[in-house]
């Protein structure tokens, strides 16, 4: 059954704002790519601007559930190129790489922060929290306009939760942990599963199980279990070489 309010929902995340923006000529990139981004169904996570081995425009995309196959990459760069070369954002030659936010990857919306509630986080402020700018620890939710950290390495007597206002902060990201790792997986094969739904690939499921999966289930039976001690055994031998009748003794 399809839910009706799904398409809001990703209506909703695609147009959500970011909270963490970049400045200068990755700004102007940003400017030109997000929309595209959007009509095409996915959201910009962050856009990278390196000089090394030549000029390397690295824009972070995804699927509004966090997803983001190599399929998703390629469709992307072939959508985005002719639209940056005619906007022209960048002023010498450069090479467009797509990729996905990764497995620690860095948090810019408030449903990134809602999403991985329970996992570790390295937050830089930029605006500084009680003297402080960098924090580490568990994200333990949202909470109006603020992100509740547990800090992983707060001193005996210290309070561990600090809460950080979201528009104060510089970078965040999170840290590569087994739960993190288990988790992505996961995601990821519900994305593919359903990818291949979508282009009608998905391989069909073996007979065997399918009769497994819709058998129903068998009613009671209401007649009494059949009797099997020795005496009701001996009883049947004699009633079947004529004995007695069968049905004495009970």
């Amino acid at each position: 059954m399809i839910d009706p309010t799904a398409g809001s929902m990703d209506a909703e995340l695609l147009s959500e704002p970011r909270l963490v923006v970049e400045p200068g000529v990755a700004a102007r990139v940003s400017a030109v790519a997000a929309p595209v981004l959007q009509q095409l169904g996915y959201r910009l996570v962050r856009i990278k601007i390196s000089g090394e081995a030549g000029c390397t425009v690295q824009i972070m995309a995804e699927r509004p559930d966090g997803t983001m196959l190599i399929d998703d990459c390629e469709a992307v760069s072939r959508a985005l190129s002719p639209v940056l070369d005619i906007a022209d954002p960048i002023d010498r030659a450069y090479r467009l790489e797509i990729s996905s936010p990764g497995i620690d990857r860095p948090l810019v919306r408030r449903t990134d922060f809602e999403r991985y509630s329970g996992h570790l986080v390295k937050i830089e402020m930029a605006v500084a929290h009680q003297g402080r700018k960098r924090f580490r620890g568990l994200l333990a939710g949202v909470e109006g306009d603020k992100v509740r950290i547990r800090r992983d390495d707060a001193p005996a007597g210290e309070e561990a939760d600090v809460l950080l206002t979201m528009e104060d902060i510089g970078e965040a990201r999170l840290v590569l942990t087994d739960e993190l790792v288990a988790e992505s997986m996961r995601r990821g094969k519900a994305a593919e599963r359903e990818l291949k739904r979508e282009l009608g690939i998905e391989p069909p499921q073996a007979p065997h199980a399918k009769t497994q999966k819709h058998k129903p289930a068998k009613k009671p039976v209401s007649k009494p279990v059949p009797k099997n001690t020795k005496k009701h055994r001996l009883a049947a031998e004699r009633a079947r070489r004529g004995d007695i009748d069968p049905t004495e003794g009970d």
